[in-house]
């Protein structure tokens, strides 16, 4: 296991990164409350971490963080991706340098139509997936395209929102929750999609409460709790490990 990365060589990270994405001792807060502390780790380019813990070990406020959302605020650490500074930038900064975040509530936007969701991301660039491309990877909403995005099932607003990520020209997908009051035949799916989005290329950091399911599909899974890092490595290792899986994760 290796929670923390060699940062030995100094603040020059922009060169040193031994990661495309990486995170170094990062801390976050809202309000007065600090959720994430002093967190530090990588991933590689095309693949696929499983970020996990119990509720309220700070998942989403790491996605979230990574995003550069308005809340939370981070006070500490660095954000590199792909060489460049993410912790200096606002939110649509972020995004434009190629981070996709599908928030656990997707954000559907009410009134439009799928097509109208999936054209609104791509008003401005730098414009990813094609809507033919699109259609394709989610036949389903293909044809629903004329169809209020709110009125779909959750599992098609769930295809929707990782549509609309790669409808922008992103390197990193950010998923919180993508499982949530799912059936299994649906979250099969988005397993078979996900595999798909990682064979072009893309990194993704899957933050869920399905914790064995994720772990089936990553690379590799980093832990939290509260806050705090307590493993980094191979989802395998996790599942091969009840003693981990037991304390951290009540599986």
């Amino acid at each position: 296991m290796n929670v923390k990365p060699d940062f030995s060589k100094g603040r020059n990270y922009a060169e040193t990164a031994p990661a495309f994405l990486s995170v170094w001792n990062m801390e976050s807060y809202y309000g007065e409350s600090y959720i994430v502390q002093n967190i530090s780790f990588n991933v590689h380019e095309g693949e696929i971490l499983a970020l996990l813990g119990r509720n309220g070990a700070g998942k989403t406020t790491t996605l979230r963080s990574i995003a550069r959302m308005d809340s939370p605020q981070v006070t500490h650490g660095e954000i590199w991706l792909d060489h460049q500074p993410l912790h200096n930038m606002k939110s649509h900064e972020a995004a434009a340098a190629g981070i996709g975040l599908v928030p656990e509530d997707r954000c559907i936007i009410s009134g439009l139509t799928v097509e109208e969701n999936l054209q609104l991301a791509q008003i401005a660039p730098p414009i990813g997936w094609s809507l033919d491309r699109l259609y394709e990877l989610f036949p389903r909403l293909a044809e629903r395209r004329k169809q209020e995005g709110t009125t779909l099932s959750g599992g098609e607003q769930q295809m929707l929102a990782v549509a609309r990520a790669l409808a922008r020209d992103i390197k990193v997908l950010l998923l919180d929750e993508p499982y949530e009051g799912l059936a299994p035949v649906i979250v099969d799916e988005i397993e078979k999609t996900l595999r798909i989005i990682k064979e072009q290329g893309i990194t993704t950091i899957l933050v869920e409460q399905n914790a064995v399911r994720a772990l089936e599909l990553a690379d590799r899974a980093v832990i939290l709790d509260t806050g705090g890092i307590v493993f980094d490595g191979t989802a395998a290792e996790v599942l091969d490990n009840e003693e981990l899986r037991s304390e951290y994760l009540a599986i």
